[in-house]
């Protein structure tokens, strides 16, 4: 092989379908930064995706991205060298260095010829059910967004304010399709927390997300132990080496790329996470059909998938993984698998 590695990238703002309301915040878009990695005339395409909570931005991004200098690679396939220096520049920027893991992703993919699921020996037919996720807001939007879903085999439901039980009784006055929930670190008290668990139960809720703050993490062991329904960790659960510290405070872990750096890691981390009996959930943020078609390839080996996110936008830039009856269907194209439309 010959050549060098050629990095560009760029801002953008995704435009959201709905106003967005979790726990602590609503929005209406989200800033991204869309990556290339060209080597012998072949790209490979990676997102960035950075809602306000996790600290990013498209200023932190950008400056993190200014200091790669992926020029001194030769060899694309050296994708523990490359993306284990890609770590060392600084800590955190989780979003900024999965952009480039996932390009390089779909680089080597399309080098090879093959999509990541082949590559990885994943059975493409093994999809979940992805969740459709439904934010926090009046009962009127949200009987909407529910009849909108109709197609959806499982919703996932924001909670963790005030209104929790009018969420869930608003939904099942219209649908009786079993829920997830994802309280994002909103429930203080654990026996509070235990209450209303035990509450969802008999409402057909699945498993409880993040109960509560990843601080509480004395609190948090003792509701999974108590608790009839599974717990996921999510803000608890960032990187590899969270996973270890998972076991016996959760039921199972949220992997997203845009908190673990990528593809690799999260490759990784399934792999830990079920040495280590935990189930797992594969997540997402809100992204165009580049990042949720880079995840979708990991979406066999998982217990849950919620990677709704390209659908909750107005204005994607490709074509890739699609969810038809509520399923994911992996696209056939080599690397991750997208094209890119815009």
């Amino acid at each position: 092989m010959s050549g060098k590695l050629q990095f560009k990238f760029k801002p953008y703002t995704l435009e959201l379908k709905h106003v967005f309301t979790v726990a602590a915040n609503s929005r209406s878009t989200t800033p991204i930064v869309l990556t290339e990695i060209e080597y012998e005339g072949i790209t490979g395409y990676g997102e960035a995706s950075m809602p306000p909570y996790l600290g990013e931005s498209h200023e932190t991004v950008l400056s993190f991205l200014s200091k790669v200098d992926l020029s001194k690679f030769d060899n694309p396939f050296e994708l523990d060298t490359i993306l284990s220096e890609i770590d060392s520049i600084a800590p955190g920027n989780a979003a900024a260095k999965a952009s480039i893991d996932i390009a390089l992703h779909d680089l080597l993919g399309k080098l090879m010829n093959q999509p990541w699921y082949n590559i990885w020996g994943i059975n493409r037919n093994n999809t979940p059910y992805t969740t459709f996720t439904i934010g926090i807001d009046t009962p009127e939007v949200v009987r909407q967004k529910v009849k909108e879903a109709g197609e959806f085999k499982i919703l996932k439901v924001k909670l963790g304010r005030e209104t929790d039980k009018e969420m869930i009784e608003t939904i099942r006055s219209v649908s009786d399709t079993p829920l997830s929930v994802d309280v994002n670190q909103g429930w203080k008290d654990k026996h509070a927390a235990l209450d209303m668990i035990h509450w969802l139960n008999e409402r057909n809720v699945l498993f409880v997300e993040q109960p509560m703050p990843k601080t509480q993490v004395d609190d948090l062991a003792w509701l999974t132990e108590h608790s009839p329904l599974p717990t996921i960790g999510d803000e608890s659960v960032q990187r590899l080496g969270d996973v270890l510290k998972a076991k016996g405070v959760f039921t199972g872990i949220n992997i997203k790329l845009m908190k673990c750096t990528g593809m690799r890691e999260a490759y990784k981390m399934i792999i830990l996470a079920r040495s280590l009996g935990l189930k797992v959930m594969l997540g997402c943020m809100t992204e165009t059909s580049c990042a949720i078609s880079a995840a979708a390839n990991l979406s066999p080996l998982v217990d849950w998938a919620d990677l709704d996110g390209a659908l909750l936008i107005s204005n994607d830039v490709f074509e890739g993984t699609k969810i038809v009856d509520g399923k994911v269907v992996l696209s056939a194209l080599p690397g991750i698998g997208v094209k890119k439309i815009a």
